[in-house]
């Protein structure tokens, strides 16, 4: 190592991941208690430490699979955090990841392993140190994408009703969405594939089940597609 490398301070790289999920009409969060000190047993997002050996990706992908059994997610780096007195126990700078997942893979037994729970994001409460700061910025983000991209489709299962797809949007923005316009918006976007299965859980009539077609998306992105919800 260099005498220039020797000369420089040292300080702690973290990921801290915003770990978002889709139930009961609503848009949760996995918040945890916190195992050590400082600020032992309050409520925290999920995180750790980087790695000699890891990148970025790794490290979240590490964190994500370690708290909800699930791997391959989708996921974004919402920014990095530098603020001197951010943390209270080092110089630690986070850098933020935000991750949509289908909550029927969740494994619950790992909310119990970690003292964990899903909150509704607008039931969270103050959390440990800038964490609030987090969310409120992985929000805002998630709205700017799933306006412009079909990422909302990650927080659903592999096949959706559309009562389900809209009542995602509808949380996610907070607004109601008349039932005609919406389903005429998402039809002439045709990236959705229909099946003959139905759900029939909450009336005899039963909605048609639908699943996402990547590859039909995809192709229409080569011919000039815009992806818009809002």
């Amino acid at each position: 190592m260099t005498q220039f490398y020797l000369q420089e301070d040292k300080l702690y790289i973290s990921v801290d991941c915003i770990i978002l999920g889709f139930k009961e009409n609503a848009i949760n969060v996995l918040i945890i208690k916190r195992k050590f000190e400082p600020l032992k047993g309050e409520r925290s997002l999920m995180g750790g430490f980087v790695r000699m050996n890891e990148s970025l990706d790794e490290t979240v992908s590490r964190v994500i699979s370690e708290y909800t059994g699930i791997e391959g997610v989708y996921l974004e780096q919402v920014g990095a955090y530098g603020d001197v007195g951010r943390d209270i126990g080092e110089r630690v700078v986070s850098v933020v990841y935000y991750a949509l997942i289908d909550m029927e893979l969740f494994d619950e037994k790992l909310e119990k392993k970690h003292n964990a729970e899903w909150i509704n994001i607008h039931n969270v409460g103050k959390l440990i140190l800038d964490h609030n700061r987090f969310l409120d910025d992985t929000l805002k983000l998630m709205k700017r994408r799933t306006a412009t991209r079909p990422v909302g489709f990650n927080l659903l299962p592999e096949k959706f009703t559309l009562p389900q797809l809209q009542s995602l949007y509808e949380a996610i923005y907070q607004k109601s969405m008349d039932k005609r316009n919406f389903r005429k918006k998402i039809f002439e976007m045709d990236i959705l594939e229909k099946l003959d299965e139905k759900d029939k859980s909450a009336s005899k009539r039963g909605a048609y089940y639908y699943k996402f077609n990547k590859e039909k998306y995809d192709h229409r992105l080569e011919d000039g597609f815009y992806f818009s919800f809002i």
